[in-house]
């Protein structure tokens, strides 16, 4: 059975690479492109995972994880921050919050995202 894992980004261009990358390496693939449409979805389906970029339309990546760690359904979900957003407070911020990775797009390939990705599933 695959892992399961939303992506909420907003990017067509890394939509495209985050979830080829994710597929090859036998990942099911979910997109949100927005934060309402991650927590509509959230609260729809089963995930493994959830990679979340930060700055997003409508509901932004804090408010999501926010609201994802006051849900005692969703609480356990791991959450993997992937954003631009590289200052040492947010990094820290993202995982006070809860998150269980916090990556800086910008020092990670999609390779090695993919390699967290299973690192925190396991």
């Amino acid at each position: 059975m695959p892992r399961k894992i939303l992506l909420t980004e907003d990017d067509p261009f890394l939509i495209d690479i985050y979830t080829t990358k994710l597929k090859e390496s036998g990942f099911q693939v979910e997109l949100a492109n927005n934060g309402e449409e991650a927590m509509r979805k959230l609260s729809d389906g089963q995930f493994d995972l959830l990679v979340l970029d930060l700055v997003l339309p409508h509901m932004d990546g804090w408010e999501v994880l926010r609201k994802i760690k006051s849900d005692k359904a969703l609480r356990s979900l791991p959450v993997l921050v992937l954003s631009n957003l590289g200052q040492r407070q947010e990094v820290e911020a993202g995982l006070k919050l809860g998150a269980a990775k916090y990556l800086i797009k910008a020092h990670h390939t999609p390779s090695q995202v993919v390699e967290e990705i299973k690192k925190v599933l396991k």
